[in-house]
């Protein structure tokens, strides 16, 4: 089984809605620079993995956990629950969203399209390192 990991730091960011311009008689859909950046740094943090991509024929899983950062004014007590994952994020970005800018940021990067990931999971925390860690792995349960 082939496994690749790697860590995107910084705050989790969710995948933005294409914007829509109508001017001068003319519609265009521009994907805004926040997305765009932020799918750059996944493509980034992926490449200096130095894994090739798994081919497009293999069925993948995926695991992504998200560390969302706490708020300054966090009193103790509460940080130290977050810290212990009794508190966990229920706060923006949603989950699908962080998904969706994850996966496919590494569509023709990681894999040819993000169609093979047949089994994902995800889960929210807090930590005082906010980051997105992301494992990919191929399944083998091919008779």
């Amino acid at each position: 089984m082939t496994e690749i990991h790697f860590t995107v730091p910084g705050p989790p960011k969710g995948k933005a809605r294409a914007r829509t311009v109508h001017t001068g008689g003319r519609t265009f859909s521009y994907t805004p620079e926040g997305t765009v950046l932020y799918e750059n740094l996944v493509k980034t943090c992926f490449y200096q993995t130095g894994a090739h991509p798994f081919d497009a024929d293999e069925e993948l899983r995926a695991n992504i956990i998200a560390y969302y950062p706490i708020a300054k004014n966090t009193s103790k007590k509460k940080r130290q629950q977050m810290l212990a994952g009794l508190i966990r994020p229920t706060k923006k970005p949603d989950l699908d969203n962080v998904i969706k800018s994850i996966l496919d940021a590494l569509n023709k990067v990681a894999y040819h399209d993000d169609t093979q990931i047949v089994s994902l999971s995800m889960e929210k925390f807090y930590s005082g390192s906010p980051r997105v860690e992301v494992s990919i792995s191929n399944l083998e349960n091919k008779s």
